[in-house]
């Protein structure tokens, strides 16, 4: 509501007001004290006009922006990836097979020293696609040269019987070995004095089929 003051004629008539809306207020002794409160008034109600009118068209302060943390992946790995296991070609050759250790343990004792044979071959070319295969093994004893002897076997499978006597033999000659023939190598440290025999498989058996050295 705004008060609209009015010329007061007497210091002791009463000074009407005119209220906007309300029409003239009645009788009011001191004409000089309402002067001033309507004066007072009016200059409040305009000082607040002024004042609300600043700070409606002055933006307050900005919250700043907080931006979304970004989603935590998957933890990275650490230290060196593994490579995948590769499973081993049963047609290669494999002188750490267990079998071989196995087929060792059945031996008879050697005869010359009478110990048993070392499960570690010195050659041979043992796979389980070959016909026939071949490991030489020693006497496990720290004699200066220990007696040695050739294991045989059937697609990886050991031979226990049936085979021609093997001992002495310390080495193999790939030169002329084959799916299903070995080639057994003696040899006494003598230069060009090597000989070589061939063991085949002939689908029953294995058979010694002649000197090649």
């Amino acid at each position: 509501m705004s008060l609209v003051p009015v010329s007061c004629p007497t210091r002791r008539a009463a000074c009407p007001i005119v209220a906007a809306g309300l029409g003239t207020v009645p009788k009011v002794k001191s004409a000089v004290v309402i002067c001033m409160v309507t004066v007072g008034v009016t200059s409040a109600v305009a000082g607040c006009g002024a004042g609300d009118s600043t700070a409606s068209k002055t933006p307050g302060p900005m919250a700043p922006s907080v931006s979304a943390p970004a989603p935590a992946g998957a933890p990275a790995p650490s230290g060196p990836v593994a490579a995948p296991a590769v499973e081993a070609d049963p047609c290669d050759v494999n002188l750490a097979a267990p079998e071989i250790a196995g087929a060792v343990s059945e031996l008879p004792r050697d005869p010359r020293s009478n110990q048993a044979w070392s499960p570690e071959p010195l050659a041979g070319n043992y796979n389980q696609c070959a016909q026939l295969s071949v490991v030489i093994v020693k006497a496990n004893t720290n004699a200066e040269n220990p007696n040695t002897r050739a294991v045989m076997f059937h697609l990886g499978k050991f031979i226990p019987t049936g085979v021609p006597d093997t001992y002495g033999f310390n080495g193999i000659d790939n030169a002329v070995t084959t799916g299903d023939t070995v080639a057994l190598r003696y040899s006494n440290g003598i230069s060009g004095l090597d000989s070589v025999v061939r063991f085949r498989w002939n689908g029953n058996g294995v058979e010694l089929i002649g000197n090649t050295g």
